[in-house]
């Protein structure tokens, strides 16, 4: 993949738009950063950009009439695919979905590490133009335990063949159980292999990512039962008959 993408990156946040202007040149993206929307909408229709990371709630716009993220994605489809993440202070489902539905591509809830937004990145500008990667055959890193297969590259999952949907977070929570099956992975084990250290999460995150991994596994298989909860202690990926 090219170094040089272009990323639109909007929030009234200025911590955060620093914070991840760096991260984002560290991986060698060019970056062009905006507190506003209609900023932001302007430097899009003088020139395209790669990807767009907005808020979605964006509240201190200066312009004729207030223009929030979704507005800002609105606009840009008209002239742009661009492929866009969304960021926000929600954590609902229902938000995510309304996300999504809308047109964003990916979806991003604060307080998040920089590391996942980097990651989330990556795999989106894969998506977006795969004529910048080599050849899959030649490339994948791929991870195979039994019906579970992982692309590490592209951070795509199948089971049995049909592929899973999972965000960055549960793909790196899922790839740490698949990295060693039948070995338990302590909650803070998988924190770790899911965010850095610029992010507290409690247990009942890791969880609440566990609980979603296995809804969306159970809609194509409704005898899904590959990861394991070990009470008190964490969750393995299972080893026998009935798993790997």
């Amino acid at each position: 993949m090219k170094e040089n993408h272009t990323i639109v990156l909007v929030d009234d946040e200025r911590t955060i738009l620093t914070s991840l202007r760096m991260a984002l040149e560290a991986e060698g993206y060019a970056v062009r950063s905006f507190s506003g929307a209609h900023s932001a909408l302007e430097s899009l229709t003088e020139e395209p950009a790669d990807l767009g990371i907005f808020d979605i709630n964006l509240g201190t716009n200066v312009g004729p009439g207030r223009i929030d993220g979704v507005d800002l994605l609105s606009l840009v489809r008209q002239q742009s695919d661009m492929p866009v993440i969304f960021l926000t202070s929600k954590d609902e489902e229902i938000d995510e979905l309304f996300g999504l539905k809308i047109g964003a591509d990916d979806y991003i809830t604060k307080p998040f590490s920089q590391r996942l937004v980097v990651e989330r990145v990556k795999a989106l500008l894969r998506r977006f133009y795969p004529s910048e990667v080599a050849s899959a055959k030649e490339n994948a890193n791929l991870l195979e335990r039994g019906r579970l297969q992982l692309d590490l590259d592209k951070h795509a999952c199948h089971w049995s063949g049909r592929a899973i949907t999972l965000t960055v977070t549960e793909f790196l929570i899922l790839q740490a159980l698949a990295q060693r099956p039948g070995v338990v992975k302590t909650r803070d084990a998988l924190m770790d292999a899911a965010y850095d250290d610029q992010v507290y999460v409690d247990d009942r995150t890791i969880d609440s990512h566990i609980n979603r991994m296995r809804t969306k596994f159970k809609q194509v298989d409704d005898g899904f039962d590959l990861i394991e909860t070990v009470h008190g202690v964490g969750y393995s990926l299972k080893c026998g008959d009935s798993g790997l």
